[in-house]
């Protein structure tokens, strides 16, 4: 299997994106989906969501000073 990227993949291979996708190919095409949790539920009003592409997962830390995390109440 060809991924969008032009890469070869062989049937029952599975890989992460350099987006933090995880995917799988099989005979009847690739199947990606997110390998991390979105915050959706926190302070929107005082703390800021922070991806890090490292290690694909997010922060949820206060906008004023970046030392403190904020609680986060829902993920998707």
């Amino acid at each position: 299997c060809l991924d969008s990227e032009g890469k070869l993949h062989e049937f029952g291979s599975r890989w992460r994106t350099d987006d933090c996708n995880d995917c799988s190919s099989f005979r009847h095409g690739i199947s990606c989906c997110s390998s991390y949790a979105t915050p959706v539920d926190y302070d929107k009003e005082k703390c800021e969501s922070i991806f890090n592409k490292e290690t694909c997962s997010y922060k949820v830390l206060e906008k004023d000073d970046h030392s403190k995390e904020c609680p986060v109440h829902s993920w998707v």
